[in-house]
């Protein structure tokens, strides 16, 4: 029957737009509610004021809305056990259990799996105690890798070229307790070259089934210079990561995974996203997510042609094996437009235009977006109002979203290659207009790559390890 399904997807990033994008290309589908959503998916879908951290009120929501699936978003909640809150009650719950998802929210934990398992991983060792660590510390030296343990909300991980800034950055975690619990314990971690890759995978808790891979930029300016962020563009596929990397990686690091997690006690059903680097040693793990990536999904969802509920719904029911999962031969680029001064501090409630002027095929995924909140703009009340009509496209598109974060809208483009993807997405990218938006320049610039990496081809301006 068309239109019967009813789907909650929590979260209110362009990930969940992204997803939430995808998902409603199925005929099944009747209404997808975002908690709590944001500018973009109030437009497509019907956003409810509740947040990522409130399981309860998630879980009231799913049975009131008569939810028959639930897609988890961010990593907090999966962290935070709404998994296993909406099983407990027998509600469709995308997404691994607390227990599972252990594998990104400690990485302590994940350090100590892989290296039990054999999962390929950079050397590292595990502490609670200062002295202990700086004293290991001492003995390694530098270049070296120091992780906050738990969610530091992407800023725990300091990659560390002298001794000193290491010394800092253990301080800062353990002694001035700057990242709170996810710091007692700290991860020093080998310092890794070579060129990085997200690889994420669906699966059931059995079969895993790769997706196209991508490259992200984390850095804040060009030429990876500055700080950190959450992500400021990507690309997918990056033409150095083969196929039969594709299936090394499936191989020797994903299934592996899956099966241990099983071993555990805690079998992974969801997304599981393995940060890569690809070492003159071989493919090496950087790093587990639990989830779909941020901004890695903007740009892999647009790829996939098999339709994206039928693969869910094989993960959670434990037939995935039967999903037969096609990829569209294309490249996809995407540009993060952030508010100025991220990630640091910048201004929220700037108007944004241009939105409207969009060429055919481009996607604005948002992310830190919100209506304006005029009484005369009536058409905007469902973004505060879920029962409230939805607005039109029209008084969407007219410069009645404003900015509402640091990183504010995924602009993404498709092409037959990297070139062609790259000069839509920038064509686009610069109509679109707020004050002191600011955005990379170099997505998805080719650069030579290191002597260790020459046998994988070209690599992505995005080498390098970062959190």
């Amino acid at each position: 029957m068309a239109g019967d399904m009813n789907i909650l997807v929590i979260g209110s990033g362009a990930r969940e737009h992204a997803i939430v994008w995808k998902l409603l290309q199925n005929p099944r589908v009747k209404d997808v509610f975002v908690a709590p959503g944001n500018a973009g998916t109030a437009v497509i879908a019907r956003n409810l004021p509740i947040q990522p951290s409130n399981l309860a009120e998630l879980r009231a929501a799913a049975r009131a809305h008569q939810v028959e699936l639930t897609v988890v978003g961010p990593e907090g909640a999966l962290a935070a056990g709404v998994v296993d809150e909406f099983e407990a009650v027998h509600l469709p719950v995308f997404g691994p259990t607390r227990g599972a998802a252990r594998i990104e929210s400690s990485k302590a934990f994940a350090k100590d799996l892989m290296q039990r398992y054999g999962i390929p991983c950079a050397n590292s060792a595990t502490f609670t105690d200062y002295a202990a660590a700086k004293e290991y510390l001492y003995r390694v030296g530098a270049p070296v890798v120091i992780k906050a343990d738990g969610l530091a909300a992407g800023k725990g991980v300091t990659v560390c070229t002298e001794y000193e800034q290491a010394e800092r950055a253990l301080e800062a975690a353990m002694v001035r307790g700057e990242f709170g619990a996810a710091g007692r314990t700290v991860v020093i971690e080998e310092f890794l070259e070579g060129a990085e890759v997200s690889l994420l995978a669906f699966t059931d808790g059995r079969t895993v089934v790769p997706m196209a891979p991508a490259c992200d930029y984390k850095r804040v300016h060009d030429g990876d210079e500055g700080p950190n962020t959450g992500g400021m563009g990507c690309v997918a596929p990056p033409p150095f990561f083969s196929q039969a990397l594709i299936d090394e990686t499936r191989r020797t690091v994903l299934e592996p995974t899956v099966a241990a997690l099983a071993a555990e006690g805690s079998p992974f059903k969801g997304v599981l996203y393995a940060g890569l680097m690809l070492t003159s040693r071989g493919i090496k793990v950087l790093e587990f997510n639990c989830r779909f990536g941020d901004p890695e999904t903007q740009v892999v969802l647009p790829l996939l042609r098999t339709d994206l509920l039928d693969i869910v719904l094989a993960c959670t029911h434990g037939r995935l094996e039967t999903a037969r999962v096609e990829w569209e031969p294309e490249t996809c680029v995407g540009v993060v437009m952030a508010a100025g001064g991220y990630p640091d501090r910048f201004d929220t409630g700037l108007p944004i235009r241009g939105l409207d002027l969009m060429d055919d095929g481009v996607r604005v995924f948002h992310a830190g977006t919100a209506a304006r909140a005029k009484p005369e703009v009536t058409g905007l009340r469902r973004f505060y109002t879920p029962q409230a009509p939805e607005p039109s496209l029209e008084e969407v598109l007219s410069g009645n979203i404003q900015t509402a974060g640091g990183r504010v809208l995924t602009v993404v483009a498709t092409g037959p290659d990297i070139e062609a993807a790259r000069d839509k997405v920038y064509r686009n990218v610069a109509r679109i207009h707020f004050e002191n938006a600011h955005y990379r320049r170099d997505i998805g610039v080719l650069r030579a790559p290191p002597a260790s990496e020459a046998r994988e081809g070209p690599a992505l301006v995005s080498g390098g390890q970062t959190p």
